[in-house]
């Protein structure tokens, strides 16, 4: 059995300017996973760096509004939104509302900073 706490899980600033907890990692625990699961934190009014992703990537939106900028499409995001984002689309979120945006991101196959090209803030 495998169980783990939010709390437990240290944050810090992403290379995208997110606030993150790593939950889970293949490289990390001894589990049979080839996925990360990833917390993600946007303040009010703040922007992640635009990046693009060699793998694919879901959005679990938890609490808040956003606007998702995926290539050339934006759409507003709100809490119970999932957002597939595919391998090498550019990709940024704007929190546009007063509560901290707040989602999951899972990555697939398991995020790697090799995988990861940040580009600059929208």
């Amino acid at each position: 059995m495998f169980i783990k706490h939010l709390d437990d899980c240290e944050e810090f600033t992403a290379g995208d300017n997110t606030l993150l907890r790593e939950l889970l990692h293949p490289d990390k625990q001894h589990l049979s996973i080839r996925y990360s699961l990833a917390h993600a934190t946007v303040k009010p009014g703040l922007t992640s760096f635009e990046h693009a992703l060699e793998t694919s990537e879901i959005y679990y939106i938890l609490q808040g509004n956003g606007l998702m900028y995926i290539n050339d499409e934006q759409s507003e995001v709100s809490t119970g939104h999932i957002i597939y984002i595919a391998p090498k689309s550019r990709q940024c979120i704007k929190n546009i509302g007063s509560e901290d945006l707040v989602f999951l991101c899972i990555v697939d196959p398991a995020w790697r900073i090799e995988d990861e090209i940040v580009y600059n803030a929208l």
